[in-house]
């Protein structure tokens, strides 16, 4: 028996360590990489942003002036859309005034209504949320409820200047809801149930800083380049050590796994958005069923973009050619303008190309998280909370993620320093090339991070941890502890 096992295991190692095998390992470990940087979406190189100059309805925002080529007669916004903003807050009373400050600071042009779902804080944060909006002299303080959902009323007349601002607890929490996307929905009921429709939801955290111009700008590129649903990737902070080994990290990933730019093309199947700042049309809502439709979903703002780029398919026909939201009659050109083109069509193979939505996805330097992660554990947990989700709980995608990380992250340097250690120079080389592209890919993100360019050398060491919380994210999930959040725990679905 243990010379049986001796065998098999010297086998082993013969296959390893023959140069044929390692070289053959690092080649497609550098083939791997070659792929993610040229032909992945160019999801590293970080350029969608929100456009520092946005034209809209014919106007030059900066400039006041009247373009040559204004929106088509088709949009179907008022030159100032209505606003609703849904803040969701469950214990945010450490962050909530900068962010809640932010937010009733918006110089945005159109009526802006505010309402914060106190999600059964035991720290003042619904008190504090409105003491905050008293100290405002052109906010008013309005009551509304979730208790009474019937007959929508007329809105009132607006007061000039004046920004509305509600406070509301939501009902209990029934089963099959997360925390977060019932006091979403119950507030966006609540909200339309006391000021009438807007023309757009603004979804944002309570732990989220506004530059005072962010809602005008998401609004102005929503209009201007007919996306339902436009998102930001907000700045998360990264001052501790940790953030700043992990939080770059976390953004790369996060743009590898969801190509931004594949995200905002109508004609790629990939959708994904950024929870902690979201602006939706209304109409678009409407048409998924409103957030029930993602109800259980703890990757939900994902979830929620995907059900909006990706219409059922007995969806598609009736929404093509209506004016909720801007899709427009299809056309037989493929190589429209942006602005111009039909809504293609996403998902599934056999469904029309035209049934796609518009959806946008960006980053921001100046919207920003005010969330911190000081240690590795509360990193750690943000990642394990989910990771497993991602993977659709199934134990095979969990083998071959880690199959692919350590064929990713961890073969380059292993390559690299075990080429010199065992003198096989093709090896060596073959892995320093492919440490090297990775370091290139990383760069803009650790930039963008305001971060040395040296860190790019430890994305493996980082990636590795990442993984290992992946692994304990399925573990945690094994043993009924997956999916906790603000001291609750949800039940997954495989």
């Amino acid at each position: 028996m243990v010379d049986g096992v001796e065998l098999k295991l010297g086998t082993f190692w013969g296959l390893v360590a023959d140069p044929g095998s390692l070289n053959a390992i690092a080649l497609l470990s550098l083939l791997i990489w070659v792929v993610l940087l040229f032909f992945w979406g160019r999801f590293w190189c970080g350029t969608e942003r929100l456009p520092a100059r946005v034209r809209s309805a014919g106007v030059d925002r900066d400039r006041g002036s009247i373009l040559d080529h204004p929106l088509p007669i088709e949009c179907p916004e008022p030159a100032d859309p209505s606003i609703i903003a849904v803040i969701p807050a469950r214990n945010e009373a450490a962050v909530l005034p900068e962010a809640l400050r932010s937010i009733l600071s918006q110089r945005y042009r159109g009526r802006l209504r505010v309402v914060l779902v106190d999600d059964g804080s035991t720290d003042g944060t619904g008190e504090l949320a409105r003491k905050l909006a008293g100290s405002f002299s052109d906010v008013r303080l309005v009551t509304i409820d979730d208790h009474d959902l019937g007959d929508r009323v007329q809105p009132t007349a607006p007061h000039a200047n004046t920004l509305e601002f509600a406070v509301m607890s939501p009902p209990p929490l029934p089963q099959g809801w997360t925390g977060k996307l019932w006091a979403l929905d119950r507030g966006i009921a609540a909200a339309r149930s006391h000021w009438g429709d807007p023309d757009y939801v603004w979804l944002t955290d309570a732990d989220i800083a506004h530059p005072p111009d962010n809602l005008q700008r998401l609004v102005d590129h929503a209009r201007h380049d007919r996306r339902e649903l436009v998102s930001l990737m907000v700045r998360l902070r990264c001052q501790s050590l940790w953030e700043r080994l992990m939080v770059p990290a976390f953004i790369f990933f996060f743009q590898k796994l969801y190509p931004f730019p594949w995200v905002n093309d109508p004609g790629k199947a990939m959708a994904a958005a950024a929870g902690g700042c979201i602006l939706i049309h209304t109409a678009a809502l409407d048409r998924i069923g409103g957030i029930g439709c993602v109800r259980e979903a703890l990757i939900d703002d994902c979830a929620l973009a995907s059900a909006v780029k990706h219409p059922k398919p007995d969806s598609v026909s009736a929404t093509m050619n209506s004016t909720d939201g801007f899709a427009k009659p299809p056309t037989d050109s493929p190589t429209d303008s942006p602005t111009d083109s039909p809504v293609k069509p996403q998902t599934k193979p056999q469904a029309d190309r035209r049934s796609y939505r518009r959806i946008w996805l960006g980053l921001s330097r100046s919207t920003h998280s005010l969330r911190p992660y000081d240690s590795l554990a509360s990193l750690w947990d943000m990642v394990a909370r989910t990771a497993y989700t991602q993977l659709n709980y199934s134990p095979i995608l969990l083998a071959g993620t880690i199959l692919g990380m350590i064929l990713v992250y961890l073969v380059p340097p292993f390559s690299a320093i075990g080429g010199l250690v065992w003198q096989m120079p093709s090896l060596a080389i073959i892995g320093g090339l492919t440490w090297i592209g990775m370091v290139v890919a990383y760069r803009p993100t650790l930039r963008s991070y305001e971060q040395p360019t040296i860190l790019g050398v430890f994305l493996p060491a980082i990636a590795s941890i990442y993984l290992l919380a992946t692994i304990n994210s399925a573990w945690r999930h094994w043993r009924g502890r997956g999916g906790a959040w603000k001291g609750r725990t949800y039940a997954q679905h495989p």
